[in-house]
This record gives structure tokens, sequence and C-alpha cells, in this order.
């Protein structure tokens, strides 16, 4: 029926997969981006100083612009002050040319600070760009450093081989009948040849992947959310987005359960399908 267990969990599985497929493909293109040395562009010291020297020259022809702005202003006002109005008619033609050919030249000083401000402004990004990518590489050379870079590489790798084996799932329609870390521990002690309880141990591997899985996604999620959700709250909408979050929430947790069944043995696996229904 269309209120049953199965109807509904699939629907909502729908939205929260689709949620983590997002995620996932964010992650799996950011992290190795953010670890990996190979993505580093090589920057020296010469190259902010050099960068730092313009932005301090902008900053320097900005201040003289401004100046000779406030100047002019300061000139316009004591004139007004000082000298009467002008009398006569080739009087009031003077005051007419000077007061135009001033506003002229002061509107034309005035774009070109805006455009210097513009210009100041990337200067700085860029330069941040640079300090950041110089912590970055300085990062890089220490052992935490080398070990995400490992791990770069390992989980890219590791992320094109499941997109490789979801695509051949999808084409002929397969379902894997072996979890992970079941197929990996038996590929492992026949090529080996030693005496090892697969059915013992890789039950309590999996049962440790499967929650370090649900806290690390969970916790990468809430990170991302809390992100968007201090770009666009106000004080009027926190009440709607905290809703709107722990619907998310729930949506990512059922999809989760759905999604981390292959992570399990089969007899797991089988109680998990009964509860939730043939999805």
């Amino acid at each position: 029926g269309i209120l049953s267990i199965e109807q509904l969990i699939s629907r909502v599985g729908v939205i929260g997969v689709t949620l983590m497929a997002l995620l996932s493909g964010f992650g799996a293109v950011n992290c190795p981006y953010t670890y990996m040395s190979y993505f580093l562009r090589n920057v020296t010291d010469a190259d902010i100083l050099a960068l730092e020297r313009r932005l301090l020259q902008t900053m320097d022809m900005i201040v003289s612009k401004k100046k000779r702005i406030a100047v002019a202003h300061r000139t316009m006002f004591q004139r007004g002050e000082v000298h009467n109005k002008p009398t006569g008619f080739w009087g009031m033609i003077k005051s007419v040319t000077t007061s135009v050919s001033g506003s002229e030249n002061l509107s034309l000083i005035q774009q070109e600070v805006d455009a210097l401000e513009e210009l100041s402004r990337q200067l700085f990004l860029e330069t941040a760009d640079l300090h950041a990518t110089k912590e970055r590489i300085e990062y890089s050379k220490t052992f935490q450093g080398k070990y995400f870079n490992f791990l770069g590489y390992f989980f890219s790798i590791y992320c094109v081989w499941k997109i490789f084996m979801a695509t051949i799932n999808i084409v002929f329609d397969r379902v894997g009948k072996t979890d992970p870390v079941t197929r990996g521990i038996e590929i492992t002690v026949n090529y080996l040849g030693i005496q090892f309880d697969v059915k013992f141990w890789s039950q309590h591997i999996s049962f440790i992947l499967v929650g370090i899985i649900i806290v690390t996604s969970i916790r990468g999620l809430l990170i991302t959310l809390t992100k968007f959700f201090y770009a666009i709250s106000s004080s009027k909408s926190s009440n709607v987005i905290v809703l709107l979050l722990a619907q998310i929430m729930g949506m990512y947790f059922v999809s989760s359960v759905l999604l981390i069944r292959m992570s399990m043995p089969l007899e797991y696996r089988t109680i998990i399908t009964e509860v939730l229904g043939e999805l």
C-alpha cells in the first residue's frame, strides 16, 4: 500500500541518497584537491612579496587620488565662502564653466579611485590565497601532511574503482553478494595461504567500518549544512532552517542505513532488508 514502510522509505531514500551522492561527489573532488601535494602550485616568498608590493602601490595611488579629491573639495568650499557671487553676464559664464570643468575632473578621478579599489580587492584576495597556499606547502612537508597526501592518492584510486564497478553493476544489473571487507579478507587469506577465521573477523571489521562511515558521513553533512545555513540564516528564518535540518538529517540517516547494507555480512544485510522491505 501507499502508507507501507517500504513505500515511505523508498521515497524518503530518493532524496537522502541524492543528498549523499552530492556530498560524496563534492568530497571526492575537494579532499584530494585539498590534501594532495600534486595540486599545490609552487609559491615562493618572492611571489608573495611582489604581489604585496603591487598591493601597497595600489593603496598609495588610491590615497593620493582621494587626497586630490579632498583638496579640490576644500578649495571649492573656500572659494565659495571667500568670494562673493559673481556679478554680471561674463561673471556668470565664468562661474558656470569653472564649476563644470572642476566637477568633470573630480568625477574622472573618482572613477579612477573606484577602479583602483576594485583592483586592490582582487590583489588582496590573491595575496591571501598565496599565503594559504604557502601554508599548505609547509603543512605538506610534515608527517601528517605526508600521511594525508598518501590517503589522497589511495582514496582517489578507490573512488575511480568504485565508479567503474558501480557503472558495471548498473549496466549488467548486478547486485553484490559479498561485502567488501569479507571479499578483501578472503582474497588476502587465499593469496597468503594463512589460517584465518574469515567469518569472525569480517563480522567485527565490517561493523567497525560501518560505524566509521556513519560517524564521518554525518559529521561531514553537519559541517556542510552548518556553513550553508550560516550563509542564508537570519533571525526570522532560524526556526524554519532548524526544522529543515531535522528533516534532512532523518532522510540522510535512512539513506545511510539503505546504502550501508552492502558493507555488512549477508546475514545482517538480510535482517535489515526484512525490516525496510525489498528496496
